[in-house]
């Protein structure tokens, strides 16, 4: 026994000038961060935020590359294929955990191709509408939506998002017949809700908030568990009788293959920079709370996070081919 514990410490021993190494000289260049979706919805801007506080701890540029399109596939597949050698991460949300599901012949391997590195954010969810619509409750949503049924639509972020499944649960739960329309990211879906072009749509809180204030939009509920501390004047669509509960979060991977070294000092410089000064007050103003953790609890998260939405995606009978 005393010689097994003996070897297991020389072997221990022999790996740590190669992760001090990695730790060493990582990163020698700049990082780059590809971001699914189009500028200007809360993932960008928490990719962003976030990696501006990583280029000061990590002394090197982290640059956002925007890739939006085919439900974030397009930008999670560029990661997916990109050397494994800690100079590239993608951002993803809700949809890089439905689309195993939801799209019939994915390009990569939800499982094997990437990595977790860490979470980083959550937003919660509303269900607004123009004012043109006439709108104010879901029970004057589903007089409408009976009245006319194929009439009315949801905007989303993309097939697959958060946004999108919670329309379907909407439609499922309500018993409606309402048009998805997907967008390349919220951006351009919330200009349309804006201009009256869609009805309504389930968007993040922290976009949604100033045009809500403002009469832009009318808020039919928050899709909480309960009133929001961010919009406590806001009803629940649960108490209204519709029980959803909707969120956008953000995480970090990386492609399959990059170092554990690497991955953990991501991990923690990530960490770091959510607790410092410069995220959690522009998490607070936002309405954005902080998911941080290792990568083996956003691991965790992801395989939950994929039955939450194959359950979801099976009863709407949804399926998109790759």
């Amino acid at each position: 026994m005393q010689r097994r514990t003996l070897l297991q410490g020389a072997a221990a021993f022999a790996a740590l000038p190669s992760l001090a190494r990695a730790q060493g000289t990582w990163p020698a260049k700049p990082i780059r961060v590809i971001v699914p979706f189009t500028p200007g919805g809360t993932t960008d801007f928490v990719a962003r935020l976030v990696g501006t506080e990583l280029s000061k701890t990590l002394g090197q540029p982290v640059i956002v590359d925007n890739k939006p399109g085919a439900g974030t596939v397009i930008g999670v597949d560029a990661a997916a294929k990109a050397a494994p050698d800690g100079y590239t991460f993608v951002c993803v949300a809700n949809s890089f955990t439905a689309n195993q599901t939801l799209i019939r012949k994915l390009p990569y391997d939800t499982q094997k191709d990437l990595r977790p590195v860490a979470l980083m954010g959550m937003s919660e969810h509303v269900l607004a509408t123009h004012p043109n619509s006439g709108l104010k409750t879901l029970a004057d949503l589903r007089n409408q939506a009976k009245a006319k049924p194929g009439t009315l639509s949801f905007a989303s972020f993309g097939n697959g998002t958060s946004a999108h499944l919670s329309g379907e649960m909407l439609k499922l739960q309500m018993g409606l017949d309402i048009v998805h329309v997907p967008y390349k990211g919220q951006g351009p879906a919330l200009t349309d809700l804006l201009g009256g072009q869609v009805t309504m749509m389930f968007g993040n809180w922290p976009e949604f908030r100033g045009h809500i204030q403002s009469g832009r939009l009318v808020a039919l509920g928050m899709a909480t568990a309960q009133r929001s501390q961010y919009a406590p004047a806001i009803p629940t669509l649960a108490e209204q009788g519709v029980p959803i509960e909707s969120n956008s979060w953000n995480g970090l991977l990386a492609p399959a293959g990059t170092p554990d070294a690497v991955v953990q000092r991501m991990n923690a410089e990530v960490n770091r920079a959510l607790a410092g000064p410069a995220v959690t007050d522009a998490f607070h103003k936002g309405g954005i709370a902080s998911l941080s953790g290792t990568p083996e609890r956003f691991a965790a998260f992801i395989q939950s996070e994929i039955a939450k939405y194959g359950d979801v995606i099976r009863k709407a009978n949804i399926q998109i081919e790759g």
